[in-house]
């Protein structure tokens, strides 16, 4: 096997995923590690190169810069365009493979089969923030990149990674969809688990985070009929709704309705606190928590539609 690990500025973490991989039950001599560096430092390489130092039975590890690309798809074609195996296994630097990983992956990898998607874990603290709760539900995600096996002729047919997308986010899904449209025989594999730790996020992260929606306009262009049957069996109705009512409110304030404007300003008050409650209900009752989801309860329907629109310009006129 090869393992291909796409980093980008964060060696702590990089050394953690090293150091997991490095204790795999599979016999050292029957994997490498490729580390694909997306934002080429010395601390990144130093970390690769001393993983193992000491040890006297390890796996191979190499560190590749990645120059020409931006993003882990890019970062992971790199990496599984120079494996020396035949079978790929992806994870991703923040991640910490069960020591039985590999050997279980390896195992699911039966001679009819093109991909395994394994088990992803993201525990949770007691009292879960609503941001903390959005970014564990990657565990029930059908198919993840931060836990996958891929027979490298098949990646190779299907061209691997599409890097258009730029960021973390939909790259694995529209991997998958390629999979899926070419008849690829995917099984998962429970023993083949890697741990994904939260990790800490600055105050109105979710605001942020909206501009992802451009890769979900990508991934609906390529995959219309997939995209609606696993990602989104809708467009986003209510944010809508919230956009319409916002916007109608200016109009009519520039046309000199107050009336009309109070109206609907009132029910997009009324739709916007009606959203907050219900992130509240289903998330930590702090006061920071609240005082974020109220915030981002208020930027996130006009942001969701505002990158919709940019992703339709670059991408194509479908709305996701």
């Amino acid at each position: 096997m090869s393992v291909v690990v796409p980093t980008y500025q964060r060696p702590d973490l990089l050394e953690r995923c090293l150091d997991a991989l490095g204790r795999q039950t599979l016999p050292h001599d029957a994997y490498e590690i490729i580390v694909c560096d997306d934002g080429p430092s010395e601390a990144a390489r130093r970390v690769a190169e001393q993983a193992f130092a000491g040890r006297p039975f390890a796996p191979l590890i190499r560190y590749l810069e990645v120059r020409n690309s931006q993003g882990p798809a890019g970062a992971r074609n790199m990496g599984w365009r120079s494996a020396r195996a035949p079978i790929i296994a992806f994870t991703d630097d923040d991640t910490v493979p069960d020591p039985a990983w590999l050997e279980a992956g390896l195992a699911a990898m039966t001679p009819d089969v093109h991909a395994v998607t394994g088990r992803i874990v993201m525990p949770l603290p007691p009292a879960p923030s609503d941001i903390e709760r959005d970014a564990a539900r990657l565990s029930d995600a059908e198919f993840v990149t931060a836990n996958c096996f891929i027979r490298k002729d098949t990646l190779d047919e299907v061209g691997g990674f599409d890097e258009r997308f730029r960021i973390a986010w939909r790259e694995d899904s529209d991997l998958h969809f390629n999979l899926l449209e070419r008849g690829c025989t995917i099984v998962s594999a429970d023993d083949a688990l890697v741990v994904h730790p939260l990790r800490p996020t600055s105050f109105g992260a979710g605001i942020g985070m909206q501009k992802k929606i451009v890769y979900d306009v990508l991934l609906y262009c390529k995959h219309p009929r997939l995209y609606r049957e696993r990602i989104r069996r809708r467009p986003p109705w209510f944010y809508l709704l919230v956009m319409l009512l916002l916007l109608g409110s200016v109009v009519c304030l520039a046309i000199g309705r107050l009336d009309w404007a109070t109206i609907s300003l009132s029910g997009w008050a009324m739709a916007t606190l009606a959203f907050f409650a219900w992130r509240l209900a289903h998330s930590a009752a702090t006061f920071r928590n609240a005082f974020e989801l109220l915030l981002t309860s208020v930027c996130i329907p006009p942001l969701s539609i505002f990158w919709r629109v940019i992703g339709i310009r670059r991408y194509g006129a479908k709305f996701p």
